[in-house]
This record gives structure tokens, sequence and C-alpha cells, in this order.
């Protein structure tokens, strides 16, 4: 008796889901998720209008790190210091989007994770203040306003994404 084996590459060794579990996935993702991009946008759009943006930034970093760069308009509020101050500094009824460094750190995580135990609404900010900068958002630091260029490989030079 002769077998033959056909070998499935990395990518397919696992299956796909299938489309409704997809769905389903990518879906709550987007619940708990809001990118870079889409918060500049929010918040630029607030600010030329004159309006609330419907949600207040958090950066659940140091004092030092928040000295270094954070992003105009955000909450100075460390993960550590949550459990004591989040009921006097948050409203449960407005959103909250945390930050920290950046995609390889956790910070923003736990900070969220804080927060919805204490029962407020909490979407995790994807890039966090490195991708910030990187895709040439204004920053604030502890001498004043600041901005870089855009990084080509983070955000299109010119225009939008498209995603």
């Amino acid at each position: 008796m002769t077998t033959t084996s056909t070998q499935v590459n990395p990518v397919l060794r696992t299956p796909p889901a299938s489309p409704a579990a997809a769905a389903a996935y990518f879906s709550a993702s987007l619940a708990f998720h809001a990118d870079v991009s889409d918060v500049a946008s929010a918040l630029a759009t607030a600010a030329a209008d004159g309006t609330d943006p419907g949600f207040v930034v958090i950066d659940s970093r140091s004092t030092a790190s928040w000295d270094q760069g954070h992003v105009p308009g955000a909450t100075h509020l460390p993960t550590a210091l949550i459990a004591g101050q989040a009921e006097r500094l948050l409203d449960r009824a407005v959103p909250v989007v945390t930050y920290c460094w950046g995609p390889g750190c956790n910070g923003a995580t736990r900070a969220a994770l804080a927060l919805a135990e204490r029962g407020f609404q909490v979407k995790e900010m994807l890039g966090g203040f490195e991708y910030w900068v990187r895709e040439g958002f204004a920053y604030e630091t502890w001498e004043g306003p600041a901005e870089k260029t855009a990084d080509p490989l983070t955000a299109p030079v010119e225009g939008e994404c498209g995603c």
C-alpha cells in the first residue's frame, strides 16, 4: 500500500476559522481595540468642531514617561494608581481609551483590565504612544508641543491608508 502525504504550509497547518467564528472574533476585537489613527481622527474632529469626542484617553505610564511625551488632552493615570484615583478622575458613562508605550508593552492592557474591573467601558489603543509618534501626530512633552515626520512604514506619506 502506498500513501501519499501532502505537506501543508505553516499558514494553513491550522485551518482558518469558519466565517461565522471569524466574524465573531473580529467583531469582538473591534469592541476592545481602537487604532492610533482612529483616536487621532476622532480627537481632531472634536477639537475642530468644538465638541466632545465621546471618550477620554488615559496614559497609563509613569510620570517620567508622561513627561517624555504623551497624547495631547490625555489624562495621566498610571496603572498602579487606577484603584485609588479612577473613581475621582473618570465618569463611568464616558468610554475610556488606554495606551502605554507601544505594541511591545502590555501596560495599556493591564490598565484596561483594571478599569473594566471597576465598571468602566474601555478600549485599548493599539500601537500606543510609539505609533502615535511614528504616525506623525503631534504630542506634548514637559517642554511643550512636539511633532515628528510620519514614518512611511507606519502611515501613508499623503492621504489616508484606506483601511
